[in-house]
């Protein structure tokens, strides 16, 4: 049986003027209609599809610093419409962020807090964050608003019609994305290109915050990056466990600049190319 969720206009879901079809759950009877009235190939071309009555996402929130933007980022992931977790994993901030998620945790049962004692990194505290996850599904969901909670249908669908174990979201396939810097996106690509050529996967993103994978990915993978080197260690042992299936869909992104908290600079590029080799050849 599937889940009877509140129905939703499958097309134009956002507030916005783009064009792009966002994938959502709907109840059975209501896809069967539609599935009658369409046809399955359509509907599944405009991203409708079934929710088992069992599903449960988990969505791990690395979180540093993130004072003014947080409450409202949580907002977006409680509204995005799967039955859920939010695990939220604070990783020393200094700004006023944990009194923040305090607040929010104690209006939502969804929200579950960790605190680490010790600034560690974005490897470190998604680390903590899959330890507690207990959904069929793992989101990864950054901090700040760049990424909209908003594409989760799109990222799941693969993965609940099982076709994929692993999907990406990619920011360079189609969507629509706030213009900022030129050197970023090249050294994007050229980490994309690098990691490609080790893994043996056609990504167009590696980099990306947002993938979503099946639980049972990271059983055995013994993750060990503190920092963004995450990115390419992930994707390095998604593709050295041969049998993951990969899908990469787009997504919406909204960059922000560093008087706005952006902190991936270029000592992290380098980073990720150390990690490239690290993680795609040797360990």
């Amino acid at each position: 049986m599937a889940a009877v969720l509140p129905f939703h206009p499958p097309l134009l879901d956002r507030t916005d003027d783009s064009a792009q079809p966002s994938a959502r759950p709907l109840p059975a009877e209501r896809l069967r209609y539609l599935r009658e009235c369409l046809g399955e190939g359509l509907c599944r071309q405009l991203g409708l599809f079934e929710l088992p009555t069992d599903f449960k996402l988990s969505v791990v929130v690395p979180v540093y610093n993130e004072r003014a933007w947080i409450a409202e980022l949580l907002r977006r992931v409680r509204a995005a419409p799967f039955p859920k977790e939010i695990i939220v994993v604070d990783d020393a901030s200094t700004d006023g962020t944990w009194e923040v998620l305090e607040q929010c945790a104690a209006a939502c049962p969804e929200i579950i807090l960790i605190r680490h004692a010790v600034n560690q990194g974005k490897g470190a505290a998604l680390r903590s964050g899959f330890a507690q996850a207990r959904g069929q599904v793992i989101i990864v969901q950054d901090a700040d608003l760049e990424y909209d909670p908003a594409d989760y249908g799109r990222l799941l669908q693969p993965i609940i019609e099982n076709q994929a174990d692993v999907v990406f979201g990619s920011r360079f396939i189609g969507e629509r994305h706030r213009v900022l810097y030129f050197w970023h996106s090249v050294a994007n690509r050229i980490l994309t290109t690098l990691s490609n050529m080790v893994t043996n996967l056609n990504l167009t993103d590696m980099e990306t915050c947002y993938k979503a994978f099946r639980r049972e990915v990271l059983r055995g993978m013994r993750l060990k990056s503190n920092r963004f080197g995450f990115e390419p260690e992930f994707t390095a042992k998604v593709a050295r466990g041969k049998r993951w299936r990969v899908f990469e869909v787009p997504i919406s992104y909204c960059g922000r600049t560093y008087e706005e908290g952006k902190k991936i600079g270029w000592k992290d590029a380098v980073s990720a190319l150390y990690c490239i080799v690290r993680f795609g050849l040797f360990d």
